[in-house]
């Protein structure tokens, strides 16, 4: 059985993919930036010219941020409602900033790692060079 690291059938590692595209780059050179924007992919990459125009992020990042950040959250905030007992409105406060700020952290990160997914695994019209 191959290890997560050694190339699948197509020739494609999925987790150093899977690390650049979180980081924001580009999964195949790991130069390149893979967003121009804070949500826009690219159609290419500046550094290597892999085509990215075909991907097909579309909600993905957003269901996996919110079961993430909900994942996360939910839990700190019965911990410290019942360790700490602080007044509704700080706590309401404190935990709207830290979901707000930890959803606008992973999204755009979640869709570079989408997209470099579906580029390891040739999925949606990403084909391998010739």
């Amino acid at each position: 059985m191959p290890d997560s690291t050694t190339p699948n059938p197509t020739g494609r590692a999925l987790w150093p993919a899977l690390r650049r595209g979180f980081s924001g780059k580009c999964p195949n050179c790991g130069s390149g930036p893979i967003l121009k924007g804070y949500l826009t992919v690219r159609d290419t990459c500046p550094v290597c010219r892999e085509d990215f125009s075909h991907h097909r992020a579309d909600d993905g990042p957003a269901y996996l941020t919110i079961l993430i950040v909900g994942h996360i959250m939910a839990p700190l905030l019965l911990i410290v409602f019942e360790t700490f007992r602080p007044e509704p409105l700080v706590l309401f406060t404190i935990f709207a900033i830290g979901t707000v700020a930890l959803s606008l952290y992973l999204l755009p990160r979640l869709k570079g790692a989408i997209v470099a997914f579906q580029w390891a695994r040739l999925m949606h019209g990403f084909k391998e060079h010739a």
